[in-house]
């Protein structure tokens, strides 16, 4: 197997997109600022480059190469197989009752006795994440590793961006599937937000739209909470995401960002379900326990990298970014030193992450850091 990483900035290439890598066992992966549909030359140079190879990437709220976090720019990586087969897959997504479909879609298309992994990217303001993943986890088997995010616009919410068909195309969903038994995928997802204050009952709710905690609107409980901040709502909802579990005694524990809120019905939409009877409770960041999961997710995979590790695609809640600030490199630093010395690393700040919580069949996080490591035997 065979890596090239390399970004594009305002101030040119870090490398010359190049074709000698281009095969029909090709992945190309790239990550980059939502305004590139309006200027799509770099990403189109880089597809015109790899005329054979299998394309797929995603808008970001910042990308990572190496151990930098860029904006308005392009992440791109380049990995060459000898072995391992590919197939992409690609649905659209038209609103949030579509999501489960679009998720069966990917899976169908994908599905096959020798696929061992799959790579999700999927529109991340159009979609309901709990339900895609959903829909994806109907038709695969446990035994095949899902991993992915939705797609981000830095604090804006306003627009993302799938390339699906070789084109950057907002409200889609695509995904590769990866063959044969030659392919190794390491995964990993770890959090360190603490959570605080009462939990709560949701009493009322409709998929990913919360309306009440206790009998109360919950758009007023979480204002409440906020304070003055509440006036930057949604964007300051990434700072205070809900944790949820299914009863008081589940060590089960599922992370929720805010995407949206309705003044008028007092209700907050987020990137994954709200189930209806879960428990619910505020979390705010440990800047050092964020950094430590960073590197609990890396060193979860380790093993499973088999002492090598040629790719690390790396998926950050724009959140942990927005917390971090100046430190949010701290984070990526904190995967490489965890990670073999011959991995090289891409990524994305993202509105949701997908990966299995520990093993089995995916979920949909908000607020962690995932990690996708691929290598060959």
């Amino acid at each position: 197997m065979k890596v090239q990483t390399f970004s594009f900035t305002a101030g040119g290439w870090s490398a010359e997109p190049d074709g000698a890598l281009d095969s029909e066992r090709t992945l190309v992966v790239l990550f980059g600022a939502s305004n590139l549909i309006d200027r799509p030359a770099p990403v189109q140079r880089v597809i015109d480059a790899f005329p054979r190879s299998r394309i797929m990437g995603c808008s970001s709220s910042g990308e990572i190469h190496g151990t930098r976090i860029l904006d308005d720019s392009l992440a791109v990586a380049v990995a060459k197989f000898d072995r391992v087969a590919l197939r992409l897959a690609a649905a659209q997504i038209s609103a949030d009752g579509d999501s489960f479909s679009a998720g069966k879609e990917i899976a169908r298309q994908l599905n096959a006795k020798e696929l061992r992994a799959v790579l999700v990217l999927s529109d991340g303001l159009k979609v309901n994440g709990s339900e895609l993943v959903r829909g994806v986890n109907s038709l695969l088997p446990e035994t095949v590793t899902v991993t992915g995010g939705l797609a981000g616009d830095g604090d804006r919410f306003a627009r993302t961006w799938v390339i699906a068909e070789r084109r950057l195309t907002p409200g889609y969903v695509a995904a590769v599937g990866f063959y044969g038994d030659a392919v190794r995928v390491g995964h990993g997802s770890k959090g360190g937000w603490d959570a605080f204050g009462v939990e709560r009952l949701v009493t009322r709710s409709r998929g990913n739209v919360l309306y009440e905690l206790d009998g109360k609107p919950a758009l007023q409980l979480y204002k409440e909470y906020l304070g003055e901040r509440a006036s930057g709502l949604p964007a300051t909802g990434l700072l205070f995401p809900l944790t949820l579990r299914s009863a008081r005694d589940d060590d089960k524990r599922l992370v929720r960002t805010i995407l949206a809120v309705d003044e008028a019905n007092q209700s907050m939409t987020f990137a994954g379900d709200i189930p209806q009877g879960y428990y619910a409770q505020l979390m705010h960041a440990n800047f050092d326990r964020l950094i430590q999961g960073a590197g609990e997710a890396a060193q979860s995979i380790r093993s499973a990298a088999g002492g090598s590790a040629p790719l690390s695609i790396a998926i950050s809640c724009v959140g942990r970014r927005l917390v971090l600030g100046e430190r949010a490199e701290e984070e990526t630093e904190a995967t490489l030193e965890v990670l073999p010395p011959d991995t090289r690393q891409i990524g994305f700040y993202s509105y949701g992450e997908i990966s299995p919580y520990a093993s089995g069949h995916c979920d949909l996080h908000n607020q962690t850091m995932t990690l996708t490591t691929l290598s060959e035997a």
